[in-house]
């Protein structure tokens, strides 16, 4: 991942618990949107495979990274299939130090002020702040006050409606899931809706 590249569109889509199948048309709604930057989840089965599949099916259109990124066991995975930034629910030191020391870029998750600074002070590329949507925009705006140089990445309870409130409080970047990557979408292989919801973010982003 080029960190520069990503702060030009701070858009992030999660994708989580999809299937071999789904993966190419997916790719390529994501690619039709606009959208830049994609994360697999590493609880999702079958995930290395699917980071294989997902970086032939971009043809380097899309960074695809590694999410839920839990142990170091689990970090080698990702990496081996070609993760090129990772992505976690919590600050894990171990996986942060490695990848510092061989420059992949790396977001741990936090939620409170000293969990968002230990993440920041262990070298997080940014901080990603989760559940989000719980707290919403205001708290970054608090958050930013005493820490006003960590970089925070809003992921839960983003949409188009609340993103520009997320950004104008302090988030740098923003990510989405489950309410674009519906399972009921891609139950259908609905995949012109899946588009046409990146496509809203992105279209909002650029107002």
């Amino acid at each position: 991942m080029d960190v520069k590249n990503f702060k030009q569109l701070p858009i992030l889509g999660i994708l989580r618990g999809i299937t071999k199948d789904a993966i190419e048309p997916l790719i390529e709604s994501a690619c039709a949107s606009g959208l830049k930057t994609i994360e697999i989840t590493m609880n999702t089965a079958n995930a290395d495979s699917l980071i294989r599949l997902a970086l032939t099916a971009s043809r380097k259109r899309l960074t695809i990274g590694a999410g839920t990124v839990t142990s170091m066991k689990i970090l080698k995975t990702a990496l081996s299939a070609g993760a090129t930034f990772i992505v976690m629910p919590v600050l894990i030191k171990d996986i942060v130090t490695y990848c510092i020391k061989n420059k992949i870029p790396v977001f741990p998750g936090a939620l409170t002020p000293q969990e968002i600074y230990n993440a920041w002070e262990a070298g997080a590329t940014m901080v990603k702040v989760f559940p989000s949507g719980f707290f919403g925009p205001e708290y970054f705006k608090e958050i930013k006050g005493p820490f006003a140089d960590i970089q925070l990445l809003a992921c839960g309870g983003v949409k188009p409606g609340n993103m520009k409130d997320y950004f104008s409080n302090g988030a740098c970047a923003i990510s989405f899931g489950a309410s674009v990557f519906k399972k009921e979408w891609l139950a259908k292989k609905d995949y012109a809706s899946i588009e046409k919801a990146i496509k809203g973010f992105i279209e909002e982003y650029n107002k």
